[in-house]
């Protein structure tokens, strides 16, 4: 797997459209949320991607963020897989990949999460716990984790 790691401004155009349209595919069109997707946080992220090797259309992403960009800990954010690829266990790749990626792009162990509440047990898979109550975000109700 090819898996792709780039800055704000190391980003070709046609792969920055991808990432949005991406995005918009899974939270705003399959989770029928209406919400400001783009939010400013892009440019000081690290965006994490998997290409499909036939389509090169992005089948996996999160953001990654380092320590007191989006919480006081480091961040992973807008981790998405592609509704046809979700069984073939690309989340628990692109969770290792990116808890490496922060690893060794921030030289820090704890990251924080807020993470959709049906999701709670996949991201316990790797080592985050629940740190608080449930909120509403964006209509979604959600958690926010930690993982030491």
């Amino acid at each position: 797997m090819n898996w792709i790691l780039k800055n704000f401004d190391s980003l070709m155009r046609e792969e920055l459209y991808e990432i949005l349209r991406f995005r918009s595919e899974i939270f705003v069109v399959e989770q029928n949320c209406v919400f400001q997707d783009i939010d400013e946080k892009d440019f000081c992220a690290l965006h994490l991607f998997l290409n499909d090797s036939k389509t090169q259309k992005i089948i996996a992403y999160a953001r990654l963020f380092q320590p007191g960009d989006y919480y006081f800990q480091a961040s992973i954010g807008r981790v998405a897989i592609k509704k046809e690829f979700r069984s073939e266990g690309l989340g628990h790749q692109l969770m290792k990949k990116a808890i490496e990626e922060i690893d060794k792009n921030f030289h820090t162990k704890p990251i924080k999460i807020g993470a959709q509440l049906y999701l709670k047990d996949f991201y316990e898979t790797h080592d985050f716990k629940q740190i608080d109550d449930e909120y509403i975000e964006d209509g979604i109700p959600h958690i926010h984790m930690l993982r030491k």
